[in-house]
């Protein structure tokens, strides 16, 4: 029953961001029992948040594309590969000269609304399963929730104002449905997923809650923290605060690497993570060529070699930062697992995150997706108190992720190094865990570390990703493209 339905929803899924000519021609039923009976059950409720889940497997959600708008596009990743391999169009991405037809851009608006609209599914069968336990449905609703606030967090850090679609597409009113492909401003983008997210805390229980077997799910805390970093976009600075210290139950991990290896995954650490499970056996339970296609490319290899640390990263490291070791496989090294790296691969540098020891050159591996850390909550807590002037405060939450990484205490103590310094360790912590091109975006470095990477960012163009071309052209006027997509 479980697969069953999953595989169904995978249908809906690849049928809704394949439509590209009709962005909101999506028929339930193709995905919804005609009787709700079929799945009115603990498990059948569960398969359809597995199902949301399940969307961040799927290639255009989580890989190829998204590497390209959320990590080549940055200071710290190169495209990679071999010169005359081009992956379609990361190298347009990497040298900011795309448009509003670049492939990845699109790719990743509608795995976005596909999954936007799995969580629309379960939300509207989850009122007429009267046979599901009261608590599980509530806890559902509330994983929903959360994904689907996710998902336009995503969007609208990437867009800007986008379409809000609440519900199951059709059928729809004409008024309806052009409402649905009218972009919302920025602020109603956030407040909507500022409501997603109050009404998932009121339903998720705290991660200690959960059984093993649930392990994988998010928690109260995930949707805290989420909250908090959508308050960080909005410089809602104690809001922040508040938010951070609401999400309890968290801690780092000793050795920093330990969270990018099979036995290290939803360790305390862990607040969103998304699960691979790698092998030939179970095609699709893995994120797809997320770890091949990032892999050492060339004699010796045994990936494509796209998404390549550059570097300007590689030399932002201190002497002594675990971190580089952890985050860059290099040429002519050995990794943790005794796996050689040739000197004739044809990269430097590649993605350690992404590497997969028993699964290493499958379609799809164990490797997770780290989307949320607590180490995330420590830093956004001290960006926010220092902006609000609490620089002492600050410091020593800075202290405890240099800590971590091998470091000593910061050297600076006025606001505005300590600023940079904040900066500095959300790069270096969190590389390639794809927050590097919003961060630049966001606090407004974006020029200059560009500039500093070889790359011309347009202040006034570049900030907001192009409207996929597809979806323009349906709305008919009624969405206006952004600066950067002509």
């Amino acid at each position: 029953m479980k697969r069953l339905y999953i595989s169904i929803f995978v249908l809906s899924g690849l049928f809704f961001s394949g439509c590209s000519d009709d962005f909101l021609n999506v028929n339930p039923t193709e995905s919804i029992p005609a009787d709700p009976e079929l799945v009115n059950s603990d498990e059948g409720a569960k398969s359809f948040v597995t199902a949301i889940y399940n969307q961040f497997l799927g290639w255009e959600m989580s890989s190829f594309g998204w590497n390209a708008v959320s990590s080549i596009i940055s200071d710290d990743a190169d495209k990679g590969s071999d010169p005359g391999d081009a992956g379609g169009d990361k190298d347009i991405v990497d040298a900011l000269t795309y448009n509003a037809s670049t492939p990845s851009f699109e790719s990743t608006w509608n795995a976005n609304y596909a999954g936007i609209n799995r969580c629309n599914q379960a939300l509207a069968i989850f009122p007429k399963l009267d046979k599901v336990t009261p608590t599980l449905k509530v806890r559902l609703e509330g994983e929903a929730k959360f994904m689907r606030a996710f998902m336009y967090f995503t969007l609208v850090k990437g867009y800007g104002g986008v379409p809000i679609v609440d519900h199951l597409p059709l059928p729809v009113s004409e008024q309806d449905r052009l409402m649905q492909l009218t972009r919302k401003s920025p602020a109603e983008v956030y407040a909507f997923i500022e409501k997603d997210l109050t009404d998932a805390i009121a339903n998720l229980p705290e991660k200690s809650a959960y059984s093993y077997a649930d392990r994988t799910r998010v928690s109260r805390g995930s949707a805290y923290a989420l909250l908090a970093k959508v308050n960080l976009y909005q410089k809602n600075w104690q809001k922040v605060i508040d938010n951070c210290d609401k999400v309890t139950g968290y801690s780092l991990v000793a050795d920093y690497s330990s969270q990018y290896k099979k036995d290290g995954e939803f360790g305390p650490e862990s607040i969103f993570e998304i699960d691979g499970i790698g092998g030939t056996a179970t095609p699709g339970f893995g994120i797809g060529n997320y770890t091949v296609s990032q892999a050492p490319r060339g004699a010796g290899g045994w990936g494509w070699g796209f998404n390549t640390p550059t570097e300007g990263l590689a030399n932002a490291y201190e002497a002594g930062d675990v971190r580089r070791a952890a985050t860059i496989i290099f040429r002519g090294s050995v990794l943790y697992d005794g796996k050689p790296v040739p000197s004739t691969v044809a990269n430097p540098r590649y993605n350690y995150k992404a590497y997969s020891s028993e699964f290493y050159n499958q379609e799809f591996t164990d490797t997770n997706l780290r989307y949320l850390r607590y180490a995330e909550v420590i830093l956004m807590k001290a960006e926010a108190l220092n902006e609000l002037g609490n620089t002492p405060g600050a410091i020593p939450l800075v202290n405890q992720i240099r800590h971590r990484a091998g470091l000593g205490d910061t050297p600076f103590t006025s606001q505005s190094d300590i600023r940079k310094a904040i900066w500095k360790e959300r790069r270096l912590e969190f590389a390639f865990e794809h927050d590097r091109w919003f961060d630049l975006v966001r606090t407004g470095q974006a020029e200059t570390a560009m500039a500093a990477d070889g790359k011309t960012f347009v202040v006034g163009k570049h900030e907001l990703w192009p409207i996929p071309t597809t979806f323009i052209r349906e709305a008919e006027g009624l969405s206006q493209q952004n600066p950067g997509g002509y």
